[in-house]
């Protein structure tokens, strides 16, 4: 069968198939209903008709001047891009839509708070070679890219990520300095491959990026990090996943925040990449009126285990320039977490992180369990609050 008519056959079953909770059928929206849904399902069609201008994203939600005047000032590397399939998932009257929230700039993104900066986590200082990060002992993260499917509001990178003319380099020896240091740092067992989203590369591309990396044979452990399989699912294709499957194992850690994200488009993208044998984690970013309540968090964990996908990080957000607005206090992510342990499955529950400012690495944070230890006696409690005394 050819790669056409298995995306025929895809794009058939996804339009006959009931979706998971309610959303918009996109040949409802104005702009959309003419468009055939093999188009649809093509995501070079989705990268080529992204969202970029608010004389567009308004034939499809009603905007606010609060994201207007976002959207005007959103100009420069980390302009708005909202994919089609993204844009459908919005709400078009509520601007506390969580889908939309996190893909239309608003006014205050303008608002830089005296803390931020523009790389909280330092990842410049710690970068040995052009497109890599070297902090931790064991492992390192390899910048394959600097292009997004979407560009999230809150993202970290904004100094490096988003649509920009810049010459991208040859794609054959761009990352040569990089991988001739993984080559000469035999400590290094651990490469993450993220950017940017290396799945917004072609194929072959990022087979050989990933042939590179491979051919180390002190490396052993191989991961991607993604947000495509929720803005873009359609990206996840056939073709894709068994490229992958030759370079086995390779694990994926994908960026969810929402419950809302968790589609039936999205849970077949999900499901294809389980069923090639990669292992998928979540990474999430705690936002302020997004997912910040606990009901909403052990909603996206308990969905998330749904589709075969093991929550992994729950993040505060870094204080990068011009995301204060997203910000929590750090005592909602621990409330978060004493809502989790102990109240749902221990798969579901994540570690919730601090990325410490300066490049100081994650941080775990989270309730305190032990309250008091002396001379081997440990005196504890568990997450009803009953107090316990363990003797070592």
């Amino acid at each position: 069968m050819t790669e056409v008519e298995n995306q025929k056959i895809q794009a058939e079953t996804i339009v006959q198939a009931r979706p998971s909770r309610r959303i918009r059928d996109y040949q409802q929206i104005g702009i959309y209903k003419d468009i055939n849904p093999l188009d649809w399902e093509d995501w070079h069609w989705q990268l080529k008709n992204r969202i970029r201008s608010k004389e567009v994203l308004s034939q499809v939600i009603r905007l606010t001047p609060e994201e207007e005047k976002g959207i005007d000032k959103a100009r420069g590397r980390l302009s708005m891009a909202i994919t089609p399939y993204w844009a459908a998932l919005m709400d078009p009257e509520d601007p506390n839509c969580p889908i939309r929230r996190q893909a239309v700039p608003v006014r205050d993104e303008s608002i830089i708070a005296p803390h931020e900066m523009a790389d909280p986590c330092a990842e410049d200082r710690d970068s040995p070679a052009p497109h890599l990060v070297h902090r931790y002992p064991d492992r390192v993260l390899l910048l394959a890219t600097d292009h997004c499917a979407m560009y999230c509001r809150h993202c970290t990178r904004r100094r490096l990520v988003g649509e920009h003319n810049e010459d991208e380099g040859d794609p054959e020896t761009k990352f040569n300095a990089a991988v001739e240091y993984i080559k000469e740092n035999r400590k290094i067992r651990d490469v993450l491959i993220s950017g940017g989203d290396p799945l917004t590369l072609e194929d072959e591309h990022l087979e050989r990026l990933i042939q590179k990396i491979r051919a180390v044979s002190h490396v052993e452990f191989l991961r991607i990090g993604t947000r495509v399989p929720v803005t873009l699912p359609q990206r996840i294709t056939e073709n894709l996943v068994n490229m992958l499957k030759k370079y086995s194992p390779i694990w994926m850690s994908i960026h969810f925040n929402h419950p809302k994200e968790i589609t039936k488009r999205c849970k077949m993208a999900c499901d294809m990449l389980s069923d090639t044998g990669i292992p998928l984690g979540s990474q999430s970013v705690l936002l302020k009126g997004i997912n910040d309540r606990p009901y909403i968090m052990r909603k996206l964990v308990q969905e998330l285990l749904q589709i075969r996908v093991r929550p992994y990080y729950i993040y505060q957000c870094d204080p990068v320039r011009g995301t204060q607005h997203f910000r929590t206090p750090v005592a909602a992510g621990i409330n978060i977490m004493e809502k989790l342990r102990g109240h749902t499955s221990g798969y579901a529950v994540p570690t919730y992180v601090i990325d410490g400012p300066g490049g100081g690495g994650k941080i775990p944070v989270g309730p305190n369990y032990i309250l008091s230890q002396a001379k081997g006696k440990y005196v504890l409690r568990n997450y009803k609050g009953k107090i316990y005394t363990y003797l070592e």
